[in-house]
């Protein structure tokens, strides 16, 4: 299970005294209580996998977006700060599709849901992903996506 791979993560970091990874793990766990809560399960229950890597994705998806904030307004410290919590979460994702792959699911689900245009953009972007089980980047499939047309 996940949860139980963070947490021994997190024993290990507590052994080697590196509070960045420690810190970084702690708040993923918290996030995974938080959504059992927002679930209405019981916050000590079992996280699944499926929740965890939901939460994961989420927290990576942050991380990326303050990186791009932070380098915007200069702040080179806090970038450094938000890569290296990155790189401790991140290995926890599943391996993620190529872009090879992406572009023959997006032409083949093209081709099955008869989309022509680009007003149906949305609609083949979700079909790809739902697909590729979510193994895969929204906005690198809509960026695919959208170079079909």
């Amino acid at each position: 299970m996940i949860q139980e791979s963070v947490k021994n993560d997190m024993k290990e970091g507590m052994k080697q005294k590196d509070s960045v990874k420690v810190n970084t793990l702690r708040a993923l766990l918290a996030a995974f209580t938080n959504e059992l809560v927002a679930e209405k399960k019981a916050p000590d229950s079992p996280v699944p996998d499926e929740m965890a890597l939901r939460v994961i994705k989420r927290a990576v998806k942050q991380h990326k977006d303050s990186i791009a904030q932070f380098s915007a307004g200069g702040r080179a410290d806090l970038v450094a700060q938000e890569e290296k919590e990155l790189t401790y979460i991140e290995p926890l994702l599943p391996k993620s599709v190529g872009e090879d792959e992406i572009r023959r699911t997006a032409e083949v689900k093209k081709t099955e849901l008869g989309v022509t245009d680009k007003s149906k953009v949305g609609i083949l972007v979700g079909a790809v992903m739902k697909e590729l089980g979510g193994n895969a980047d929204g906005a690198e499939v809509k960026k695919i996506v959208e170079s079909l047309f």
